[in-house]
């Protein structure tokens, strides 16, 4: 299957600048080489914890930071090449929904000219049609056509990222990037804004890169799932196969802690607390970036670095110690051994 969007070992490196003469005093190494793709409508699930990494993903594939080293390509062309008129027209077909609906809209701007403003942007239409257009995107996400009179202070959090939904689909782009779009929303408005997300994606043939650090979301919505630690990605698998199995160490004490309401009482839980805190992403230690923090780390584990690679269908890890996709400590293996 030929991928939508293709992710090539990117990197992502942030400059810190002394207060005085704005020297360069250290960098933030955010993505330290990503992979991954995304099929034609297909929704990939992008999930770690705070500071792995996942929103500068989003930044990068959307051109609002720029990546030191890697390829982007959409549809066979280079994201990160693009310049000029060849960007703008990538841009129609890649747009983004952004985490607070409360800053990504402008307080000033009527909610027309909001959701018209792409069309305005791009040349596309007239007054009257980018008016009409914009009576039918709003009706698109649940919100009447009337609501392109009012401004963004006259709508509730839900509303707002129905509104700024409906500017994302405006230029009909074949991927949208949604960082932590729910996040910053009830529970209950979650549910409903992600059973519109669902609708849309077939009603227009969509993609999602969806960044997420809310697990019982992605066992519902995504089609594959990507698991960060410290900017890496250390594993890939289809929902059902992560929460079933994990490999990674680091998958499995992310999914120790979320909640199962379903389990029967008797069911023995085991929590996996992990005591050290992830690599500064300031150093660029030798080694797994994990084992610091892993209970089934060798020595090999602090000198080598592990790469991602297949460890079955449609699944991927990036582990020393998984033989033949199985981890040596769920075989029966030493965790120990060679420590």
């Amino acid at each position: 299957m030929t991928a939508l969007l293709s992710v090539d070992d990117l990197a992502v490196a942030i400059p810190v600048r002394s207060r005085i003469l704005h020297r360069r005093i250290a960098t933030i190494h955010a993505v330290r080489g990503v992979s991954f793709a995304i099929a034609a409508g297909e929704t990939l699930a992008l999930v770690g914890e705070s500071g792995s990494g996942k929103s500068t993903i989003a930044k990068a594939i959307t051109r609002l930071v720029d990546a030191t080293a890697g390829r982007i390509d959409f549809l066979g062309r280079s994201l990160l090449e693009a310049r000029g008129r060849a960007l703008l027209a990538l841009r129609r077909d890649v747009q983004m929904v952004f985490q607070d609906p409360y800053a990504s809209l402008n307080r000033r701007m009527r909610v027309g000219d909001i959701v018209g403003e792409p069309l305005r942007v791009h040349s596309i239409g007239d007054r009257a049609s980018r008016a009409a257009r914009v009576g039918e995107l709003l009706r698109d996400v649940g919100l009447e056509p009337e609501a392109a009179r009012r401004y963004p202070v006259a709508f509730s959090g839900g509303q707002r990222q129905r509104i700024a939904i409906a500017r994302a689909l405006a230029m009909k782009p074949r991927l949208i990037v949604c960082d932590e779009a729910l996040s910053a929303l009830d529970v209950s408005i979650q549910a409903q804004i992600l059973n519109l997300l669902q609708e849309l994606k077939h009603r227009h043939a969509l993609s999602y890169l969806f960044i997420t650090h809310d697990l019982g979301v992605v066992r519902r919505f995504a089609d594959r799932v990507a698991v960060m630690h410290a900017g890496l990605i250390v594993e890939i698998a289809t929902p059902a196969a992560l929460f079933a199995a994990p490999l990674h160490p680091y998958t499995r004490a992310l999914l120790s802690a979320v909640p199962r309401l379903d389990a029967p009482r008797a069911t023995p839980r085991t929590r996996i607390r992990l005591t050290a805190p992830p690599p500064s992403p300031m150093t660029d230690p030798p080694g797994c970036l994990f084992a610091g923090r892993c209970a089934h780390a060798v020595a090999r584990c602090h000198d080598t670095a592990p790469v991602l690679r297949a460890v079955g269908p449609d699944r991927a890890a990036s582990c020393h110690r998984i033989v033949d996709g199985v981890p040596a400590w769920a075989a029966g293996g030493d965790p120990d051994k060679d420590r």
